[in-house]
C-alpha cells in the first residue's frame, strides 16, 4: 500500500465519521407533531433550533458533497494510476 493510498484512506474515513456524526445530530422534522404548541416553547427558543437544524443541514450537504468527490477522485486515481 503506497503512501498516497494510506492519506486517501484516512481522509475518506474522517468524512465518513464525520457525515455520520452529523445527520445523527440532527433532529426529525416530526418530532413534536402531536404536542399541541403552548408555554414552553418561546420565541428565541425557537428560532435557536432552527439555526442550529440550518447549520447542521449546510455542514450535511458540504460534507456529503466532500465524500462523494473524493470517492471519484480515490477511484480515479487507482484506476488510471495503479495498474
Amino acid at each position: 500500500m503506497s503512501t498516497a493510498e494510506l492519506v486517501l484512506g484516512i481522509i475518506l474515513m474522517v468524512f465518513s465519521v464525520a457525515i455520520t456524526v452529523i445527520v445523527l445530530m440532527q433532529k426529525g422534522h416530526e418530532e413534536n407533531v402531536g404536542v399541541v404548541t403552548g408555554g414552553a416553547d418561546t420565541f428565541l427558543s425557537k428560532n435557536q433550533a432552527r439555526s442550529v437544524d440550518a447549520f447542521l443541514a449546510r455542514w450535511t450537504k458540504v460534507i456529503a458533497i466532500g465524500f462523494f468527490v473524493l470517492v471519484i477522485l480515490i477511484n480515479t486515481y487507482m484506476y488510471f494510476f495503479l495498474k
